[in-house]
């Protein structure tokens, strides 16, 4: 039986291997998948690892002697500020803001920067962006000094987020592929349909699961490069469509196979 990375390395160029494995057991396809979700997650882990790391640094300097004296009290961020402060730290870009006039989403737009902000703390970087409101932080007012102890004892902090991060972005990135994957066998159904083939739904997830192997690849590559790829989505739906629909064609006619319903 082929193992699973010889099965990742056929379904790059091979929709006849893809049809084949639509025989295999599920729990070596839901495997699959799993192995397929933490290789596309890496370079997003490892650059987010790595520009938390840079953030905590730059900010333990920035607060120490670049920011204004502040609160974080009910929720917001309270200082005698009354415009932003972007302060440039070469490997990651820390901004502040008390006034409002930012949010999250123009804070996305910039990679690698932290932004400090009223309502939130927000970390885009690798084309991601993270934000913690600090409604979820203790009740009682914390200071600038409060932050720049905090800063100082981070490394164990460090020890415990990274790994966190990377569970919650495997959960959450292992949840879509399946959701993915589901949906595009359901639209297989009608490709089989077309094609004039006997697939049971069973099938064709299984197939789908290795059709989308392709632009995962291509995809997590982009990712290493950090270079962001226009209407992303429709172009990773419509290569996973085409694989699938060439491996369906693979498949026998109903005549030359047994009935697979």
């Amino acid at each position: 039986m082929m193992n699973i990375f010889k099965q990742l390395y056929r379904s790059l160029f091979s929709p006849k291997d893809i049809a084949s494995f639509r025989f295999q057991g599920i729990g070596k396809t839901i495997l699959y998948v799993f192995i397929l979700t933490l290789l596309s997650i890496l370079p997003t882990v490892y650059y987010s690892a790595t520009a938390m790391m840079s953030a905590v640094e730059a900010t333990k300097q920035t607060i120490n002697e670049d920011l204004p004296s502040f609160t974080i009290e009910n929720g917001q961020l309270q200082s005698d500020a009354t415009q932003e402060k972007v302060i440039d730290k070469g490997s990651i870009t820390i901004v502040f803001d008390s006034t409002g006039k930012l949010d999250a989403q123009k804070v996305s737009n910039s990679d690698d920067t932290l932004a400090i902000l009223r309502d939130e703390i927000v970390l885009s970087a690798a084309g991601e962006t993270n934000s913690i409101p600090y409604t979820m932080f203790a009740q009682e007012t914390i200071t600038k000094d409060d932050i720049s102890t905090l800063l100082n004892h981070s490394d164990r902090a460090l020890a415990f987020i990274l790994p966190l991060l990377f569970l919650i972005i495997f959960v959450f990135t292992s949840a879509l592929a399946f959701i993915e994957i589901s949906i595009l066998a359901w639209i297989g159904l009608l490709l089989k349909n077309a094609a004039g083939k006997k697939l049971a739904y069973r099938h064709l997830w299984r197939m789908t699961a290795y059709s989308i192997t392709l632009p995962t690849i291509f995809f997590m590559i982009m990712s290493i490069l950090q270079t962001n790829v226009p209407m992303g989505f429709l172009i990773n739906w419509f290569i996973s469509l085409t694989i699938l629909l060439l491996a369906i064609k693979e498949v026998p006619g109903s005549k030359d196979q047994p009935n697979l319903s």
